[in-house]
């Protein structure tokens, strides 16, 4: 019978960012995400279309960055941002605030 390590941090949920290549706060977000150690995937959709409407779908927004805790619609970059400060972003990830 196996145990888990109780002091193992618990898997961080994929973070999915939909961005443009010219996008000032698509940059601030990976540069907050990038400060915090954390890792992201990032969805062009200035160079995908299908990209683009499954953004659309998913956030109900056409601005970018779009983001995404897992399933989780974080919002922009100015919502991750409040999130943060009201310590509600790190609880997202797995990790208290």
């Amino acid at each position: 019978m196996s145990h888990a390590n109780p002091t193992q941090d618990p898997p961080v949920p994929p973070i999915t960012l939909y961005t443009t290549a010219i996008c000032p706060y698509c940059i601030a977000a990976k540069n907050f995400l990038k400060s915090r150690g954390l890792e992201w995937n990032e969805v062009r959709i200035d160079l995908d279309r299908q990209a683009r409407e499954t953004m659309l779908a998913r956030a109900r927004r056409t601005s970018v960055p779009q983001i995404f805790v897992g399933d989780t619609h974080v919002g922009g970059y100015d919502d991750m941002i409040a999130l943060h400060r009201a310590g509600k972003f790190e609880p997202l990830l797995g990790s208290p605030a």
